[in-house]
């Protein structure tokens, strides 16, 4: 059986521990037609309103929906679930997170667009989705995609995400055939979203613009303590402040 890559994305109620999945939007490729599946769900949890603001969608709009793990387009990501298989997320560890909530563990190889933007853009003033969207002109090639694929391209929708990813996916992937000429391009993605990055530089807080190293030097206490008492560092600013302080 042919490789399948999934790329996808979630809505929820919020970021907390307690939400969970109201949208799931995929499209399915490697095969001689494209799947798409775009689904909403009901659940327990109320939708926080800072999520509405950002998303768009309300109690109404999931009222009467079946919950996500009766849904078809839940139990075609479980038949899609196996190790030959790729799951193609743009910040991962968010979707996946939420989808175990549900009883979904990933057996796919995992490409991270987020991680593997920042090993491969590292200079970039960001490394969200939609900046890339305009950075790169994606938007431009949208409406042409969207019709042939039946999607309605929103900014922070599920299914819209998913197409300006796979839009990005193919840039990401022509700029690590230009750097890693002799790899994989796809195994290339799949060993970077593994790879840790070290951060060159603070974006924020009272040491931004000066160097981790630097910082590490001057100030070691100041990372020990972003390391105890910041609950929301992610992996690679972590992986960093360790690899600073020497441990």
């Amino acid at each position: 059986m042919a490789k399948q890559y999934i790329i996808l994305d979630t809505e929820t109620t919020g970021v907390s521990e307690e939400d969970r999945v109201i949208q799931l939007g995929y499209i399915v490729l490697g095969s001689k037609e494209i799947e798409v599946h775009n689904e909403f769900f009901s659940c327990d949890i109320p939708i926080k309103f800072g999520a509405m603001e950002v998303h768009g969608i309300t109690e109404e709009m999931i009222a009467n929906k079946p919950p996500i793990t009766s849904s078809a387009s839940y139990k075609r990501l479980e038949e899609l679930n196996t190790p030959d298989n790729y799951m193609i997320i743009h910040n991962a560890p968010f979707d996946l997170g939420m989808l175990e909530k549900e009883g979904f563990i990933t057996k796919m190889k995992v490409i991270d667009t987020l991680r593997v933007a920042k090993h491969i853009y590292k200079d970039e003033e960001a490394h969200r989705l939609q900046y890339f969207r305009y950075k790169m002109g994606l938007y431009k090639q949208e409406e042409k995609e969207a019709a042939a694929l039946g999607i309605v391209v929103k900014a922070h929708d599920a299914i819209g995400d998913v197409l300006v990813l796979k839009l990005f996916l193919s840039e990401l992937r022509k700029s690590i055939s230009k750097i890693f000429p002799d790899e994989n391009p796809v195994e290339k993605m799949v060993d970077l979203t593994n790879t840790p990055i070290l951060i060159e530089k603070f974006r924020f807080g009272k040491h931004k613009g000066k160097s981790v190293r630097e910082v590490a030097k001057e100030d070691a206490g100041y990372l020990r303590w972003m390391l105890s008492s910041m609950e929301n560092l992610d992996d690679d600013m972590r992986y960093t402040l360790n690899h600073a302080l020497g441990v």
